[in-house]
This record gives structure tokens, C-alpha cells and sequence, in this order.
């Protein structure tokens, strides 16, 4: 929840898209969403290709960061983790995005179905509705 209140404070999306957890079906956390008046978007159940790109990047997190370091301390793991994200979205260009880094691609004002990026599947569920 605090994660999700820090995101909205610091801007509010058209669409807020989320696997089918418990924490994100919450009453409190779609409430949550709907006051700030984001549409609510949820991957189809057990359907993680949906959201690969978030997928693939939780596997790049744990492979490259996380299984690979030993942490003093649970401060140690989170500034490790922060370091790792922001070389992850500024410094380390991606195949996927044509050797860019995400956060150029991003402020370059690039649409995610211009050439350069791969297409998600189409397959959600909007405020638990399928929708194709």
C-alpha cells in the first residue's frame, strides 16, 4: 500500500495494471485506485506472459542482483536493490528497445507499439471484467 501511495504522489496514471495477487484484488488497494481515479487493469489469472516485461525484469532483479549478493542488512539489500533499478532504467541498454535504456526510451516520448518494442498480449481483465 505504501508503495502504491508514494507512485499516485508522485503522479497519476490513465491505467494502473497489476497481476490477480491478494494484496492487489484488496478492498483497500483497489479503493485505493479508485479515489485517485486510475483505471484498474489485472493480467488474466496465471497468465504471467501478460505483464512479461515486468516478469522479465523480477528475473533480471533476482538473477543479477539479489541471488548474487550476500547483504549485511535489510538497509544494505534495499540501497543495493535502488542502485541496481536506476542502472537497470538509465545505464544498461536493452536488446528488447533497440540497445536504448528504458528511461530514454521514456523521456524520449517513444509509444510502446512503435517498432522497436516487442507487443504484450492484448488478454487483460479492466476492474474484473475479461476483456480481449
Amino acid at each position: 500500500m505504501e508503495a502504491a501511495k508514494s507512485a499516485l504522489q508522485q503522479g497519476k496514471p490513465e491505467i494502473w495494471n497489476s497481476d490477480q495477487g491478494s494484496h492487489f484484488t484488496s478492498p483497500q488497494y483497489t479503493g485505493l485506485l479508485k479515489a485517485a481515479g486510475v483505471q484498474i487493469s489485472m493480467d488474466g489469472r496465471n497468465r504471467a506472459v501478460d505483464n512479461i516485461f515486468t516478469e522479465r525484469f523480477w528475473r533480471t532483479l533476482k538473477y543479477e542482483e539479489v541471488y548474487t549478493k550476500e547483504y549485511a542488512s535489510p538497509s544494505e539489500a534495499r540501497e543495493s536493490i535502488r542502485k541496481f533499478i536506476h542502472y537497470y532504467n538509465h545505464e544498461r541498454p536493452h536488446q528488447s528497445l533497440g540497445y536504448h535504456t528504458p528511461a530514454g526510451i521514456y523521456l524520449k516520448g517513444m509509444r510502446p507499439d512503435d517498432p522497436i518494442r516487442p507487443q504484450a498480449s492484448t488478454e487483460h481483465t479492466y476492474c474484473g471484467k475479461e476483456s480481449a
